[in-house]
């Protein structure tokens, strides 16, 4: 960037310090839920946004849509397994073909069922260790090479469930924790070049499974501030972790209204 005695010189337009201008974002699991809202606050902070998915094509593609509506060519879409290691080299290059570069990596993608002891499959096992500790690991490794060239970011979608368990969702619980030292790990492995943060959420978004109001409501009354969160919450911490803790490495932010405080 150019000193700012450089800019008034030159009568150029000042730069934006709260602006991601020119950065280029592969956001994991962006279609929908909170990889959608994580992508689009990045956006709106003048990020390009590369938006992943495995399944959802129809939102991802409408996501794009909007925030090209916005600004020409500034998200594009990717089709990805995570959990085949051998696709991700290949993710991280379609993003630098697209964009040139590869600033922030957004390992967001998770799957979430629970696994009651007795009734454990490998299958499971593969399935939630696979796409919520290996692909992070595998991904992060993939896009390393980019993310030294940029100084680059790693944010990881951990829980607060890495720390307490959640009741028969073992395998979920182990793949999250796992995923809290790989965080702490690459922090340390990777400084000074890229930083590497994770942020823990709370109750943000009901699962998807129809969870009853009995068991919502036991879940609020272990929260502080009395409410279930909201995607912008988690997108909003995200954006402070890219853009402005740029002394802040190896932490993890528990974003839950509280909630482990309790505990």
């Amino acid at each position: 960037m150019l000193p700012l005695y450089r800019f008034l010189a030159q009568g150029l337009p000042m730069p934006s310090p709260n602006s991601l201008s020119g950065k280029v974002a592969l956001v994991t699991g962006a279609a929908r839920r909170i990889g959608a809202a994580i992508a689009t606050c990045l956006h709106n902070a003048g990020a390009n946004v590369a938006i992943h998915y495995r399944d959802s094509s129809g939102e991802a593609a409408a996501l794009a849509e909007k925030l090209n509506a916005e600004r020409s060519n500034s998200a594009t879409i990717i089709d990805a397994d995570l959990t085949i290691t051998s696709n991700l080299p290949g993710l991280v290059e379609a993003v630098v073909a697209w964009r040139g570069q590869l600033d922030i990596l957004i390992n967001n993608a998770s799957s979430f069922y629970p696994t009651p002891p007795g009734e454990i499959t490998e299958a499971q096992w593969d399935d939630l260790i696979g796409s919520n500790l290996k692909a992070p690991l595998f991904l992060s490794q993939a896009a390393l090479p980019e993310l030294q060239k940029t100084h680059g970011v790693i944010i990881n979608l951990v829980d607060i469930h890495s720390r307490r368990p959640l009741k028969n969702h073992t395998v979920y619980g182990i793949a999250k924790a796992g995923l809290a030292m790989l965080t702490r790990s690459l922090a340390k492995d990777l400084a000074p070049g890229v930083r590497v943060n994770g942020v823990s959420p709370g109750a943000i978004l009901w699962p998807e499974d129809d969870m009853n109001d009995a068991t919502k409501q036991s879940i609020l009354r272990q929260v502080p501030l009395a409410r279930a969160g909201d995607p912008d919450d988690i997108a909003g911490c995200e954006l402070y972790l890219v853009r402005d803790a740029t002394y802040v490495t190896g932490q993890i932010i528990t974003v839950d209204g509280g909630r482990s405080i309790g505990w």
